[in-house]
């Protein structure tokens, strides 16, 4: 996975209007800053996604805005994600800068985290925009993109109830 493709940059606007966008609001039985923790671990994504294979931070902790992780799907593509927005136990948002294969124009992400009475709300907003002809693929198949991103998104429930002080016990 040498060959990278650099991707225009997502903003709040992209996030907002891309015609491949899902959003995923799932209400977690845990406080913010243990959603956070899972959010931030050093196995995010891989703890949780049988999608995700691979996922390392290249910048150093704390974590903030200008952080960069490097997520790999599988032996199909890595993603270089850089975050432009990070609020501690609130929100984290990304544009992917490169990805390890052709076709991909823009792709973004927001987790946004509220509190409950019962916990923590996460929303999850997932965008992606392709080149032609990927574009028309990813329009013909967003059914199953939904699908895809709703499993990754609900992943994150189980991996806090099986770690959490508050879910696990």
């Amino acid at each position: 996975m040498a060959q990278s493709f650099a991707l225009i940059e997502s903003d709040d606007e992209f996030l907002a209007s891309a015609s491949n966008r899902f959003v995923h609001i799932l209400d977690i039985p845990a406080p913010p800053s243990e959603v956070w923790a899972a959010l931030t671990a050093d196995d995010a994504l891989v703890s949780w996604s049988g999608l995700v294979t691979g996922m390392r931070w290249t910048s150093p902790r704390p974590f903030g805005v200008g952080a960069v992780r490097v997520v790999t799907l599988g032996r199909i593509a890595a993603l270089t994600e850089r975050f432009y927005r990070w609020e501690d136990q609130q929100r984290m948002t990304f544009t992917v800068d490169f990805a390890s294969i052709p076709g991909l124009r823009r792709f973004a992400e927001d987790i946004e985290l509220a509190p409950t009475a019962t916990g923590t709300r996460l929303t999850w907003t997932f965008a992606v925009e392709g080149k032609q002809p990927l574009q028309l693929l990813l329009r013909s198949t967003s059914a199953v993109t939904d699908r895809v991103t709703a499993s990754i998104a609900k992943g994150i429930v189980g991996r806090i109830a099986a770690t959490a002080p508050t879910g696990g016990e």
